[in-house]
């Protein structure tokens, strides 16, 4: 559900995949979607898009007001290697995400909600791999391990952001590092029905804050130098495939994160549809 495959679309067919979802914590609800749109432009390369729509319901605050778009990436992935039956290869890749700050983040009033992105452009690198094995019942189990770092540029703000800021600042975010590592298993039931788990661990690095705080009567102005602490979890998500045909397929499942350190407990749960022609 959440490891990228290596594998790259062949030239000239394209892939829709998308994802419904909501982040449920212990007093908030982020509703969101993501929808892949891949193309291979070549054997081994695949370009695409992924749009993010958001909306969050607060518990004792207001919830957003409306629907809004998330910060819109592109990607690039090339296949190096592909895997051959009977060796022991994976197949490996490269993937290059960038994603754009097209989201709303600062400005944001009244309503902290309406925050659904960064402010700041961000490149994501990773490394995907996946093989098979034939298991003695002659089912077919499926492994991906995949490693991504994502690096941010900087986030001019202004006023209330999602980064905590209040209505008379103004200054710059600096998102710090994120690391993933996933790996992900896929159970052959039968030709339909697909048993999948998802066992991934998130770091993000210190995000640092720095700017000026104007005072409400506007006669002043304080240097503020804030520090959102580095985060990390671990987590795991099982889902349950279904194909129709070879074209479409469904998939429902949830990703549960225990609260660990600076990252609150968060359940998941997640609906997919996908069409590959």
């Amino acid at each position: 559900m959440l490891a990228n495959s290596a594998e790259t679309l062949p030239k000239g067919h394209f892939l829709v995949e998308s994802y419904l979802y909501d982040v449920a914590t212990t007093h908030a609800d982020g509703f969101g979607s993501r929808t892949y749109m891949l193309y291979g432009l070549a054997d081994r390369f695949t370009v695409g898009m992924i749009p993010i729509l958001g909306y969050n319901r607060i518990s004792g605050g207001p919830d957003s007001s409306g629907v809004g778009l998330g910060d819109i990436e592109v990607m690039a992935q090339y296949r190096l290697t592909e895997f051959q039956e009977g060796s022991a290869l994976p197949t490996f890749a490269v993937q290059l995400q960038q994603a754009f700050p097209t989201g709303k983040y600062d400005r944001l009033g009244n309503r902290p909600s309406d925050g659904m992105g960064s402010g700041a452009c961000a490149t994501t690198l990773a490394l995907l791999s996946q093989t098979w094995f034939w298991l003695p019942n002659g089912r077919i189990l499926r492994a991906r391990f995949n490693l991504s770092q994502t690096f941010s540029g900087n986030a001019d703000v202004q006023g209330v952001s999602v980064y905590g800021t209040d209505r008379g600042f103004h200054g710059r975010a600096k998102p710090g590092r994120a690391f993933l590592a996933d790996a992900s298993l896929e159970y052959s039931l039968t030709r339909n029905w697909v048993l999948a788990v998802d066992l991934f661990y998130t770091q993000n690095r210190n995000i640092r804050v720095t700017g000026w705080e104007m005072e409400a009567n506007r006669a002043a102005e304080n240097l503020t130098v804030r520090t959102i602490g580095s985060a990390s979890a671990f987590g795991f998500a099982p889902a349950l495939e279904y194909s129709w045909t070879s074209h479409l397929g469904l998939l429902v499942g949830a990703r549960v994160i225990p609260a660990r350190g600076n990252t609150p407990s968060s359940i998941t749960p997640v609906m997919a549809i996908n069409y590959f022609r």
